[in-house]
């Protein structure tokens, strides 16, 4: 029994002290398991003093910490007070000195209004200025004094606005002056290369008798995709072959406008493109008829001289028609009256189909030619009426080329009638004549023998 009550109280001991004793170190008696209990409860009472030495040692440096912040919490607050009274005190202050501002100011004001528009305006005259390719970067101190004049917090300086006067007065001086200089140029294939130009004032610049253009976005001066055509180019040669005097020279007072517009304007041969082959076929039959019409010209006019000569010849000459006719009445002239008259009058007939060839044919080129013109009109007004369903009428150019075929056809056919119609009365008027003067002739031939022939039968 005693033995047994051992086991239990070395169970509970064993129990009671099991996280202070090793595992692998087992006690040999009932002492030795006692005199360890005891020294493991000692280790855990001094690791649990040692904790709540720690603990109270947080505790004081957590209120030390919080009443520091409190007290920095009081601190930043009475700064802000400071702070909040001090920026009351300057918004007063300047409300205070922007009133004085705006009264010692007084008229001022009015005037840096007047400069801020100006400085605003040179910006703008000196970007699009051809003027600006020479003498570059003078839009920079404008667009700054136009800022300045707008503020009143810094106002621009004497020097300033005496710089927007010189600025504009050179503007004023240099566009009465034709100059030469080399500036760098943008060439059509997107190249830029120096160039020695010819700026007339502040309207042109030319170079190589080519006309450039200034660009105020990029503010470079740049070639011409297209230039004018006609006298235009010609007068740009003689400006640049020129060394003193007067030199004729077309002259652009819009700053380019007049210019862009006669480069977008077709030349004739794209007008007569624009006709397609309606147009082609009006212009073929023009000179077709131009053509026709001369040769009728000249053979009616060498025949009209040879008969004029052949009207004081009493002898026949068979290369006109007049001698022609005078020789079969050499042939005829023993026959009776009604004879003569008869074969006069088929000699006549014989001669006219000659002297009225092509006359028909012109007259039709005449009339058709405008009903050309008419059809490629119907044509350029269907293709323009197509282009209006699928696009509708909102951009112009889209229309623009059924329309300019519509016209131009109109035209070269008008302009083919109206000098065939010409030529056409020229001609059937030489012909005319020439028949007159056979018929006159022919009519003289017959009276003077019919009084051959009374005087023969007066005498018998």
């Amino acid at each position: 029994m005693k033995r047994t009550i051992n086991k239990i109280v070395l169970i509970g001991l064993a129990a009671v002290c099991a996280p202070a004793v090793a595992q692998d170190d087992q006690a040999s008696s009932l002492d030795e398991l006692l005199r360890r209990v005891e020294q493991g409860q000692m280790a855990e009472s001094r690791e649990n003093r040692q904790r709540e030495a720690e603990f109270r040692q947080r505790q004081q440096d957590q209120q030390r910490l919080l009443d520091e912040a409190r007290a920095e919490r009081r601190r930043l607050e009475q700064r802000s007070d400071q702070l909040e009274t001090t920026f009351e005190n300057n918004e007063i202050r300047i409300a205070d000195l922007t009133e004085t501002l705006t009264k010692r100011l007084g008229s001022l004001k009015e005037l840096f209004g007047v400069l801020q528009q100006a400085a605003g305006d040179a910006n703008g005259l000196f970007r699009a200025s051809i003027v600006s390719s020479q003498f570059p970067g003078r839009d920079e101190p404008m667009t700054a004094l136009a800022k300045k004049a707008g503020t009143s917090s810094t106002l621009p300086s004497i020097q300033e606005i005496e710089g927007l006067w010189s600025s504009l007065m050179r503007e004023m001086t240099e566009s009465g002056k034709v100059v030469r200089y080399t500036p760098d140029v943008v060439l059509t294939d997107g190249t830029e290369e120096p160039m020695d130009v010819i700026r007339v004032g502040s309207f042109n610049v030319v170079t190589d008798g080519r006309y450039l253009r200034w660009e105020p976005q990029t503010q470079q001066l740049e070639e011409l995709q297209r230039q004018p055509v006609g006298r235009h180019l010609g007068t740009t040669s003689d400006l640049a072959d020129a060394e003193a005097g007067y030199v004729p020279f077309s002259l652009d007072p819009s700053m380019g406008q007049i210019l862009s517009l006669l480069v977008q304007s077709p030349s004739i041969g794209e007008r007569i493109a624009q006709g397609a082959e309606v147009g082609y076929i009006i212009i073929a039959l023009g000179l077709f008829a131009l053509l026709l019409a001369f040769e009728r010209l000249f053979v009616l006019t060498r025949i009209g001289r040879r008969v004029n000569a052949q009207i004081g010849d009493p002898t026949p000459d068979t290369g006109n028609p007049l001698g022609r006719v005078m020789a079969t009445y050499a042939q005829h002239k023993n026959d009776e009256m009604e004879t003569i008259e008869l074969k006069l009058g088929e000699a006549i007939l014989k001669e006219s189909p000659g002297l009225l060839k092509f006359l028909t044919l012109l007259k039709i080129i005449a009339v058709v030619a405008p009903l050309l013109g008419l059809l490629g009109t119907v044509t350029g007004m269907i293709q323009t009426f197509q282009a209006i369903t699928l696009f509708g009428t909102g951009d112009p150019k889209i229309m623009a080329g059924g329309i300019s075929q519509a016209l131009i056809t109109t035209v070269l056919g008008l302009t083919v009638a109206i000098p065939t119609v010409l030529l056409h009365t020229i001609v059937s008027g030489r012909s005319r004549s020439v028949l007159q003067i056979l018929e006159q002739e022919a009519v003289g031939i017959i009276a003077e023998h019919s009084e051959r022939a009374g005087g023969r039968a007066s005498a018998g």
